[in-house]
């Protein structure tokens, strides 16, 4: 044991500053990708959001930015449009969480029990869609919906572009592309469950049902809340499918999400400042809905 006298100073041990270089080496990509992707467009945002455009005197001298401190934020908040847009986007997320999560579980369970040939095959059938791009996607099922050429469309009960049959149809296509991507997911879970415990299930006596409730899924819950809070993300940024569908119906308007609220905002009616209000509240949403889910999962786990 070596004794320091006091008022020396310890010598610095080359190893552990090399160590603190490599490690500040590593991080240093991450972090500047963090900071370019992620803080500077938020910070950003959050500057747009403070400003709109006004004309001063007679107008002749063009428009000019003026801080306007919070007024974008009440002008979102106070507009219809946007409230029927989170409702729209809320309703959306109460159909099409649990049935994409739930269905995509009980198919990694059935795929987690198959046989080795026909699991190689049904994942690779069921993954599919979610290579094809979300534009394609919307296009292929726009067609189907389409009450002319459509082949499923005298098969459904209602109208599948229609005012009360739009939102299922938007769900069936998201759930369509995402629900391969998610049984992944949780089939890759599944495989890290300890054989020893399932053997140990089986020799008690414990059915593929029981062991598929009792062990399987509590084991890889908290893979089913990290998916849970990628899919209410996703669920809050609905952009791409309601996008497409609009060019074949009126059902769909302008406003009908609030990412589509955002980009008529900012592209359509060229209003930056309340584009960049509207998107600072739902990144807040998105935000406090994952710390919410987080804590949720905290608990459960403990």
């Amino acid at each position: 044991m070596t004794v320091v006298a006091p008022g020396t100073k310890t010598p610095t041990r080359p190893g552990g500053r090399r160590s603190r270089l490599a490690s500040l080496a590593l991080v240093a990509p991450f972090a500047l990708l963090l900071t370019g992707t992620v803080l500077v467009p938020i910070g950003y945002a959050l500057y747009l959001s403070l400003f709109t455009e006004r004309l001063s005197g007679l107008g002749f001298d063009g428009p000019h930015d003026a801080f306007v401190w919070l007024e974008n934020y009440a002008d979102v908040l106070s507009d219809a449009a946007f409230r029927d847009s989170v409702g729209n986007v809320a309703l959306y997320a109460l159909i099409h969480v649990p049935l994409m999560l739930g269905g995509a579980l009980a198919l990694a369970l059935l795929l987690d029990g198959a046989t080795s040939r026909l699991r190689q095959v049904w994942s690779l059938a069921v993954f599919l869609p979610y290579a094809v791009p979300g534009v394609i996607g919307g296009l292929i099922w726009a067609y189907l919906y389409s009450p002319d050429i459509g082949p499923i469309n005298d098969l459904l009960p209602w109208d599948p572009l229609g005012s009360n049959g739009i939102l299922p149809s938007i769900v069936t296509i998201a759930t369509w592309q995402w629900l391969g991507y998610n049984m992944i997911i949780f089939y890759t879970a599944l495989r890290t469950v300890p054989k020893e415990t399932l053997e140990a299930a089986r020799v008690d006596g414990a059915g593929p049902l029981r062991t598929a409730l009792s062990i399987k899924v509590p084991a890889i819950r908290p893979t089913l809340f990290v998916a849970l809070v990628f899919t209410v993300i996703g669920s809050l940024q609905l952009f791409t499918e309601p996008l497409v569908l609009r060019t074949f119906t009126g059902s769909v308007t302008s406003t009908w999400t609030p990412s589509l609220y955002v980009y008529e905002s900012a592209f359509i009616s060229n209003d930056y400042g309340r584009a960049a209000a509207a998107s600072m509240l739902l990144a807040i949403a998105c935000a406090l809905l994952s710390a919410l889910v987080m804590r949720i999962s905290t608990r459960r786990t403990r």
